[in-house]
């Protein structure tokens, strides 16, 4: 079990980690942009170190400064919370590299993980259910129509890398209820994989 643990996050996220820290016994360090200074997650750490000023490009998202922060206060582990650098392949390996445990997926599993088409290939190899669609992304409207053809409308595009499902919506651009709109919402993405 970790003694002391880095929260590589803020506010709600942050307190929630903290709370399960504390439940576990495991002593908290936070970190916190100049702007975050008072907020209540920071004034319930066991520490703090602030990382920056207060744009996360410049603080939250420095991945260097959470494991400078990790390193000088003796935390053996990192957790990221969600967000951020959650699902950032190099920033677990920059924990790894300087002996700091990153309290998530191992870097080799976000990056298989991390683009649909690579994750389906493996879930497949592994003998696992898969949702039909698209084994990759789509080349053109015509591999997309004969897709959605096959596995029956509405079908949802989504990018074959990213797109955690937020802003998906029936407005052609990202769900296609039959061919007309399917046509539109390939010409208008790139990369794009097909599924129901």
């Amino acid at each position: 079990m970790f003694k002391k643990i880095l929260i590589a996050n803020r506010g709600e996220i942050a307190l929630r980690i903290q709370r399960a820290c504390r439940e576990l016994g495991i002593h908290t360090v936070v970190v916190h942009s100049e702007a975050d200074t008072e907020a209540k997650y920071v004034k319930l750490a066991d520490e703090s170190v602030c990382i920056g000023p207060a744009p996360a490009s410049e603080s939250y998202l420095r991945a260097d400064r959470l494991v400078q922060a990790a390193l000088q206060t003796r935390c053996t582990a990192l957790h990221p919370g969600w967000g951020f650098l959650a699902e950032n392949s190099r920033f677990a390996s920059l924990c790894a590299q300087h002996g700091v445990t990153f309290v998530g997926p191992r870097p080799a599993v976000m990056e298989l993980l991390g683009a649909k088409t690579p994750a389906k290939r493996a879930m497949r190899a592994a003998g696992l259910s898969l949702i039909p669609g698209s084994d990759g992304p789509l080349a053109d409207v015509d591999s997309a129509l004969r897709c959605a053809g096959e596995i029956g409308y509405p079908v949802l595009l989504k990018a074959d890398f990213g797109g955690g499902g937020r802003g998906m919506r029936f407005n052609g651009s990202t769900v296609a209820q039959r061919a007309p709109e399917m046509r539109y919402a390939v010409t208008s993405s790139s990369a794009a994989t097909c599924r129901p």
